[in-house]
């Protein structure tokens, strides 16, 4: 897996991977991360990723850590 780009966030670090015909698409919070596997073939041009990370993307994302931090929580105690 090699790192092609990382692309500047406020509160995460976000990485883009290229492995096995993939982009994969790391987004990463504190302890927790998210991944999004892109066909390479879906994404002609890698430049096109930033457009579609839109504050409805971020927002979406945040909801999902909120919510790996309450099932990490409930399993731990």
């Amino acid at each position: 897996m090699r790192l092609v780009k990382e692309i500047p966030h406020s509160h995460y670090l976000v990485q883009v991977h290229e492995y096995n015909g993939k982009y994969i698409l790391k987004i990463t919070l504190d302890h927790y991360e998210q991944l999004f596997k892109i066909p390479v073939s879906d994404l002609p041009d890698l430049a096109l990723l930033d457009a579609k990370l839109t504050q409805e993307f971020w927002s979406s994302c945040l909801q999902r850590f909120f919510s790996m931090r309450e099932d990490a929580s409930k399993f731990l105690h």
